[in-house]
């Protein structure tokens, strides 16, 4: 164990990276601004022929902390890079920088000061995910951070599987090369789920402080995703899946069965459910090798991972079990929707068991009759109706195996909130009324006026507060009406800008955004488009 001043210059930082010339010398930099902590600064370049290694080159002449390593080859991955700075660290403690990110003031010594007091092999911080370029920040597995922890051994805290980022971690030196812990080599897409699990095997002590110690830039409108976000192809999918073996196979091999089931759970309630969100996107093609190779990968779960996984990933993972040939696709992606939700229709059998659907009624849905108000996939479809004076939104509860009529609804509170930020643009309130859906089955209805004017410029996403006669809440999204009339752009007046560009639309997840876009050349292009359509091109 290190026994040296916490302030003393003990730490590494490698940073890795591959043609991002646009952004490698902002890592470089915010890691040597971490102070004194930082001993060296170590930034590896994976062969790259822009010019960042130039680049790397002008910032380590005026900096003697700064070591470049250039790579004579490509890797094609980001493990190999970070093996070799391992290698060259001559620091007593390490951690990794990617060449996109940033490391916020103080990062370094708020995780120093943790090991040196505590005397842990592994010291962990808040990573907070910045989505651009909209700025919108979300916290990366906050449940782990929020209060100030040290864990002895890794199966006291089986929730550490769910982090899996090596970059939000400072790791002591001598402990990495004593457990020979490194990342797999080459292109390998997963390479941090293996490099964590490796480290979680060898029982590190752990500290976990709730600094906030990496921001991680997610550009989705890149010419070029990172090779984790790019799931477009089957490949990331299968990629995923074999790191996610090695992850399991790893710590059964250390004897750590407690992590492995915990591994196995957060797969069914991330890794599944993030791509079954998705299958909508994809290809029939894709969804049938999707299908296959996810059922060939599940039989190696048994019930108890089933059982440990939270009630949508495990349903997910059941109807795909349960089913030869892609099955009920738009309906898996409800439930694989944060919040979840279940869409119609509830069947039961004969005894009155709920069941997923007639035909798969092997996958029974018991747990939706006990589950906590709060918990439970209820579904709310929502269409937006802009109007020149007070828009409208419709709204319809479904029941839920009777479960919404014992409870008694009787408000719902709606908001707009902006993407970028959070902030709160509009607020109301409506009573519900008693109505029935399709088949004759119960539901409440709600129309909610909103004045769109008062929205700013953006994307605005609706939420929802379902409200019961006891008490109870349930937090929730509005399902877009698919092919409703609402989700047409419409121009409405607008009292300082003359005209407003209203376009309702569905996401990914089928939720219903609103994106607001006021003035005359907002409107331009709807106008231009109806007009192509009238008329024809040209």
């Amino acid at each position: 164990m290190n026994s040296l001043p916490p302030r003393s210059s003990q730490v590494c930082v490698v940073v890795i990276g591959y043609n991002d010339a646009a952004h490698v010398a902002d890592a470089v930099r915010s890691a040597l601004a971490q102070g004194p902590a930082v001993r060296e600064v170590i930034a590896v370049d994976d062969c790259s022929d822009d010019e960042s290694p130039e680049i790397l080159r002008r910032l380590a002449a005026d900096e003697p902390r700064l070591k470049v390593v250039l790579r004579d080859t490509n890797s094609g991955g980001c493990g190999s890079p970070r093996n070799d700075g391992i290698d060259a660290c001559a620091s007593p403690y390490v951690m990794f920088l990617d060449s996109d990110d940033l490391l916020p003031p103080g990062a370094v010594d708020a995780l120093l000061t943790a090991a040196t007091e505590h005397r842990t092999e592994v010291t962990a911080g808040l990573c907070v995910r910045v989505e651009l370029p909209s700025g919108r920040e979300v916290a990366w597995q906050p449940e782990l951070y929020d209060v100030p922890a040290i864990v002895e051994r890794p199966q006291d805290r089986p929730r550490l599987v769910h982090d899996t980022l090596c970059v939000n971690k400072l790791y002591e030196t001598d402990f990495l090369r004593a457990h020979a812990i490194r990342f797999p080599e080459g292109r390998f897409i997963y390479e941090d789920f293996v490099f964590t699990a490796r480290v979680l095997a060898a029982a590190p002590r752990i500290a976990l402080i709730s600094n906030t110690v990496y921001r991680w830039h997610v550009r989705r409108s890149a010419a070029k995703l990172s090779i984790s976000l790019d799931r477009s192809g089957i490949a990331n999918w299968k990629a995923r899946m074999e790191a996610h073996r090695q992850v399991v196979d790893i710590l059964l091999g250390a004897g750590e069965k407690r992590l492995a089931r915990a591994a196995r759970a957060k797969f069914l309630d991330h890794g599944l459910r993030m791509y079954t969100k998705e299958l909508g996107a994809r290809s029939p093609e894709y969804r049938r090798e999707w299908w296959d190779l996810t059922r060939a990968y599940l039989r190696t779960f048994d019930t108890a991972d089933f059982e440990l996984a939270p009630a949508p990933g495990r349903v997910i993972g059941r109807v795909v079990m349960a089913s030869p040939d892609p099955v009920d696709l738009p309906r898996l992606q409800q439930v694989a929707a944060r919040p979840a939700r279940l869409t119609p229709p509830y069947p039961r059998t004969g005894s009155g068991t709920p069941v997923w659907s007639a035909d798969l009624p092997q996958v029974t849905l018991e747990h939706l009759l006990v589950r906590p108000m709060r918990l439970l996939p209820l579904a709310v479809d929502a269409e937006l109706r802009p109007r020149a004076r007070a828009s409208v939104l419709s709204l319809r509860l479904h029941e839920l195996y009777g479960r919404v009529a014992a409870a008694e609804p009787t408000y719902v509170d709606v908001e707009l909130r902006a993407r970028n930020g959070g902030r709160c643009g509009l607020r109301r309130t409506a009573a519900w009324a008693p109505a029935q859906g399709s088949g004759g089955t119960a539901s409440w209805t709600a129309d909610v006026l909103l004045d769109l004017a008062a929205l700013d410029r953006g994307v605005w996403d609706l939420r929802i507060r379902l409200r019961f006669a006891d008490g109870t809440t349930r937090d929730t999204t509005g399902q877009a009406t698919a092919g409703a009339p609402g989700l047409r752009p419409r121009i409405l007046p607008h009292r300082r800008r003359g005209v407003l560009l209203v376009r309702p639309y569905a996401t990914t997840a089928a939720n219903l955004a609103v994106r607001v876009a006021p003035g005359v050349r907002a409107a331009g292009g709807v106008v231009r488009g109806r007009l192509k359509r009238l008329f024809g091109p040209g």
